[in-house]
């Protein structure tokens, strides 16, 4: 007589989370709203940050830098000198270009091996340059945090001691404001206190189905 043998149950995989892109141009607020995002229970992952400890950790990245902007592109102590590259591609369309061609994708892969680890079903990918690179193309929705530009200034004029000039050759680099709100599937106005911000962004986030 042949034995049973009960079949075990077969567990339906969890579903991969929804990727909102999170964007905003300097002085805008986003990173303030990504850490009430984490007070209320999201991952987010942050880009920028995460390309920096990339470019001093990834073996890779590394040489591909110094093969394209030579060996001072990292300082005596083996670090990236944000500084010297910054002077290098700052008027340099096509070197910036190049640049970002070796630490983006880089950036990709740590993301998507980030992902993997999380549990929740939104996780938020912070990035300042998420239309630029059309990378909300890669994302379920994205949010931009956006503000009024004199107010940009004057924040960023206090936090990083910089003239109204210097602030406003950084946004003239930038994508217009206007441009970005036309595309951006949710908006956060921080023309106002961090009470209203923080209000916004809970509004905003758990309305995302």
């Amino acid at each position: 007589m042949e034995e049973l043998h009960s079949e075990t149950p077969q567990t339906e995989p969890e579903p991969a989370p929804k990727i909102i892109g999170l964007t905003g141009g300097i002085g805008s607020g986003k990173t303030t709203v990504a850490r009430f995002i984490e007070e209320f229970g999201f991952p987010v992952y942050y880009s920028d940050d995460r390309a920096k400890t990339i470019v001093n950790d990834n073996e890779n990245v590394k040489i591909k830098i110094k093969e394209l902007l030579g060996n001072k592109a990292y300082d005596g102590n083996g670090l990236y000198d944000r500084k010297f590259v910054a002077d290098i591609v700052f008027n340099n369309k096509d070197l910036l270009h190049q640049l970002n061609e070796i630490i983006h994708p880089a950036v990709r892969i740590d993301f998507e091996d980030w992902v993997k680890k999380q549990t929740k079903y939104l996780v938020f990918k912070e990035t300042a340059l998420l239309f630029e690179l059309k990378l909300n193309r890669q994302c379920y929705k994205s949010l931009l945090v956006t503000a009024e530009d004199n107010i940009r200034i004057k924040r960023v004029m206090d936090r990083d001691n910089k003239t109204y000039r210097e602030v406003g050759v950084v946004m003239e680099k930038q994508m217009p404001e206007k441009d970005k709100i036309k595309i951006a599937d949710y908006i956060i106005y921080n023309n106002t206190n961090l009470e209203e911000l923080k209000e916004q962004t809970e509004k905003v986030i758990f309305s995302i189905e």
